[in-house]
């Protein structure tokens, strides 16, 4: 049978070509914390294939402009250790330059993580993001939306980064992505398999590196998913 073409000589359907590729094709898991992630790339059968951590903005930047800046400039937190009275308007600006960074960032470490593992990579699992108002003026107003939406920034700007490189996005809920792991691969709990990825690599293995290997097990789901044998 030549490439491209079915046993029954009609062209794949393009849902057929996209799950072959996705079988074959490994999933990046991502756990973030402030301007900084974890990403742990997972093979189709389970084996651990990289992990790092990348940073997404420019040394210099705030890293909770939303949250810190933003406040200051509504009024709120101004008797903390360094607040500064600022403008809205700059406040805004700055949130801008913060997201322009993440996003050159997250282009930029995704590309060397596509160089550096040995098969492509076709999805990415990245913890769901609350909603929250659509501009940042309105995030920055919102007591709880500008608590939130520095780490949504730089969720998204992973997203984004992801789907320009044709990545699937897969955005998992932290309080089940452990469950959702252990179904993917047929069995009642998770912590066998994330250890034996542990000592595969050695450390750091933290609470972090497993979030983020859960949710790429998530992600991958149950297509000829494997745990490695030394978890058995």
């Amino acid at each position: 049978m030549s490439d491209g073409v079915s046993c029954r000589g009609a062209p794949p359907k393009k849902e057929d070509v996209a799950r072959g590729r996705t079988q074959t094709a490994a999933t990046v898991g991502v756990a973030e914390q402030s301007n900084s992630a974890v990403l742990v790339t997972v093979s189709p059968s389970g084996e651990l294939l990289d992990r790092r951590r990348i940073d997404l903005t420019d040394r210099g930047l705030p890293t909770h402009p939303h949250h810190h800046q933003g406040s200051w400039a509504v009024g709120r937190y101004l008797n903390t250790p360094g607040a500064r009275a600022l403008s809205l308007a700059d406040a805004v600006a700055l949130v801008e330059r913060v997201r322009a960074s993440a996003a050159r960032g997250a282009r930029a470490s995704l590309e060397t993580l596509a160089a550096a593992v040995p098969i492509p990579i076709a999805s990415i699992a990245i913890r769901a993001c609350p909603k929250l108002p659509p501009t940042t003026e309105e995030r920055i107003a919102d007591n709880r939306a500008q608590t939130l939406a520095d780490s949504v920034m730089y969720r998204e700007a992973l997203a984004t980064a992801a789907e320009a490189r044709g990545w699937s996005v897969h955005w998992y809920d932290r309080e089940r992505v452990f469950l959702d792991a252990a179904a993917a691969l047929g069995r009642e709990d998770v912590d066998a398999v994330l250890r034996a990825m542990g000592r595969s690599f050695g450390p750091p293995w933290q609470a972090k590196h497993k979030l983020a290997a859960a949710a790429a097990i998530a992600a991958t789901g149950r297509r000829a998913l494997r745990p490695p044998t030394s978890a058995s």
